[in-house]
């Protein structure tokens, strides 16, 4: 879930967050109580509009309070379970945010097929279901008791987000399962000190609903019914893309019939804040002039003032401090870019606008970004919500070469941008200009998770040796990012489960080196020991080789004939392979299949497997080059891939010698 920190959106910022939240609207009063049994419901067997439906939401209610200092959101859920599968919808899970929010006030009972209740008088435990940049994603789980086929299954329970923050407000009318019928309503923020008004938009509403609206409570409604359940596909685009949903948007911005003019105002705001912010060029010029060498050629300049800065202690990826360590250490958030300099440390979106600070000290011609990552949902200007340029990078025009740089992503190597932020619009701030760029998306090559192994093949059919993995470019970054809060030993483990996700059967894999996980400039490469226990089998007196060993990824890749969304990839990439495996004493080759060439440039398999001196070489490659596929294209896609698990599973045919095969 993405807060808006409004002091932490852009240096300097006008807003002042303490003056804006002293004006506090009183609390939304929600149902506290259990709605009394409809024995229609108790008698449900099935629903019409969801034939087949294991089980159904009944009701749904989400009432929101935005107010600043104790913003809070009541959510009750009534469910009829309708056969033996929906009995695992007895197994909650709440998400939240460790340090943005949390979950109070949970009730939850048991309604029998007779009419009797059961309330769940147990505890609810926490469960880390998601890892990503700087925060940890949980779940409270809980199992409701004594669920039957009939029963009904309700539970309450109420977000409690973090003191003196403004969060993106939005309902998420979509859910996995059917929705009978559901209410929503949100209190908005306002404040007398600082015009700020709330303006929301919407997609894929159910038939027949009308629009939210404000109600002369200034309380804002909506109410749907029959909401169809939301499939969930293997690579698909972000579900805020796809679902039936509301946003609201705060802004100090009023809304203009032209977008261009929209913007032209917003780009001048930021321009002004980010320069104001990272002061005069001359500024930065000592400063600079520490960190090069007059004789350093332009490109070694950037990318030592970019190391200079990555090695700053970066706070966007500590743990977050809560509103009570805030008050005890007393520290006001750097208000620019020589203070960041000064202190040696700031948040990831200061480090970046002190990179821009730094180079034009160094004499480069930069400029600042906003852009909007796609991890969430895919950009748009004309939904005029500057709030979803929620991130930013700088561009250094190198002799006619644009470099887009982001050094606030404590993993991002100079040159390339997290995934989340490349193939994206951004918005270019200069004076008197509105300027929209596309950020690069890097080649499938630059990515890549290549796996190097020699190995010895056993009388007994076992696989062992050595293998090395080695992850470039986002490959490398994501598996940072993802484990930069960990131990050592729950990063060896990571890695060695990577492989074991490679090998479609059991292997035994111990990582013996110690990879570089801080080091964003270099790849990251891990070194095992591995074993495959009867990799190989028998047919008569010869030996079958599987084709590929790590082909495991690939195995139950879009095995489903039908798709209802877009493929989307997070970023283009490349497996290569390189496999080396001495044969017994005594065996041969009896035969290899043919090379195997499939795609094109956008996709592209090979497989090729030679007799090197008597030792098996294997040389694979997939290579997957787009990003975003029309759900037509999906028969195609799958057709590929099943011609890549077909090649996979070739056998190369061995030959033992005469004392094995005996034996």
């Amino acid at each position: 879930m993405r807060h808006l920190v409004v002091s932490q959106r852009l240096l300097l910022r006008s807003l002042c967050l303490a003056v804006l939240l002293s004006s506090i609207p009183g609390r939304l009063v929600a149902g506290t109580g259990w709605a009394p049994i409809d024995p229609k419901e108790l008698a449900m067997k099935s629903e019409p509009l969801a034939p087949g439906a294991a089980a159904i939401i009944l009701y749904r209610q989400v009432d929101r309070d935005d107010n600043g200092t104790t913003s809070h959101e009541f959510n009750y859920v009534r469910i009829k379970i309708l056969n033996e599968e929906g009995r695992k919808h007895a197994d909650i899970e709440i998400p939240f945010v460790k340090d943005e929010n949390d979950v109070v006030q949970l009730k939850a009972r048991t309604i029998r097929p007779d009419g009797s209740v059961v309330n769940f008088e147990g505890k609810a435990y926490e469960k880390s279901i998601v890892r990503a940049k700087g925060v940890k994603y949980l779940a409270k789980t809980f199992t409701l008791p004594d669920v039957q086929v009939g029963s009904i299954i309700k539970y309450s329970y109420t977000y409690d987000y973090r003191e003196y923050r403004i969060y993106e407000s939005y309902w998420i009318l979509s859910d996995e399962l059917f929705t009978k019928h559901a209410k929503f309503s949100l209190k908005p923020y306002s404040s007398p000190y600082q015009r700020f008004s709330v303006r929301w938009t919407w997609q894929g509403l159910p038939a027949g609903t009308s629009p939210p609206k404000d109600g002369s409570d200034q309380v804002i409604r909506l109410e749907a019914f029959n909401i169809p359940p939301f499939q969930t596909e293997d690579f698909m685009p972000p579900p805020n893309e796809l679902k039936s949903r509301v946003d609201f948007i705060y802004s100090e911005d009023a809304v203009e019939k032209d977008a261009d003019a929209y913007w032209k105002k917003v780009s001048k705001r930021l321009y002004d804040s980010v320069e104001s912010g990272i002061g005069k060029r001359t500024s930065f010029e000592q400063a600079a002039s520490q960190i090069v060498a007059p004789g350093d050629a332009p490109e070694v300049k950037l990318q030592k003032i970019y190391a200079r800065v990555q090695q700053m202690r970066n706070t966007s990826f500590e743990r977050e401090k809560s509103a009570q360590e805030e008050k005890r250490e007393k520290e006001k958030n750097a208000s620019n870019a020589s203070e960041v300099w000064k202190r040696g440390r700031g948040e990831g979106w200061q480090l970046t606008w002190l990179y821009l600070a730094l180079v034009r000290g160094a004499g480069f011609d930069a400029h600042g970004i906003m852009v909007s990552d796609r991890a969430h949902y895919f950009f748009s200007p004309k939904l005029q919500d500057s709030g979803r340029l929620d991130t930013n990078v700088v561009l250094v025009n190198l002799n006619g070469k644009d470099i887009y740089c982001d050094p606030g992503s404590k993993f991002a190597p100079f040159g390339l941008l997290p995934w989340a932020e490349t193939g994206v619009q951004g918005l270019l701030l200069e004076k008197d200009a509105t300027t929209w760029v596309r950020t690069p998306l890097p080649e499938a090559a630059v990515s890549r998770v290549e796996r190097t192994a020699q190995l010895r093949l056993s009388d007994t059919g076992d696989l062992e040796g050595k293998l090395t993995l080695k992850y470039t470019g986002l490959e490398a970054m994501v598996r940072r990012d993802e484990e930069h809060n960990e131990d050592a030993a729950e990063r060896k483990k990571f890695l060695e489960d990577q492989v074991e996700e490679y090998i479609p059967t059991g292997s035994n894999v111990e990582l013996t080196n110690h990879p570089a996980w801080d080091d964003s400039a270099s790849d990251l490469v891990a070194e095992f020991n591995l074993k495959v226990p009867g990799w190989v089998s028998s047919a008569g007196r010869r030996v079958m080789f599987p084709a590929a060993l790590f082909g495991g990824q690939e195995k139950h890749v879009f095995e489903h004939g039908d798709r209802t969304h877009p493929i989307y990839f997070e970023f283009p990439f490349q497996r290569i392979d390189d496999i080396t495996v001495e044969l017994p004493a005594g065996w041969k080759m009896a035969s290899l299949p043919a090379p195997d060439k499939q795609g094109n440039q956008a996709i592209a398999y090979n497989l090729k497997l030679e007799d090197d001196k008597g030792k098996l070489h294997i040389t694979r490659t997939l290579s997957i080059g787009v990003l975003l596929m029309d759900a037509k294209y999906y028969s195609a896609l799958r057709d590929f891939y099943q011609t890549v698990r077909t090649g996979d599973e070739q056998q190369i045919v061995l030959q033992p010698g005469v004392a094995t095969a005996s034996n």
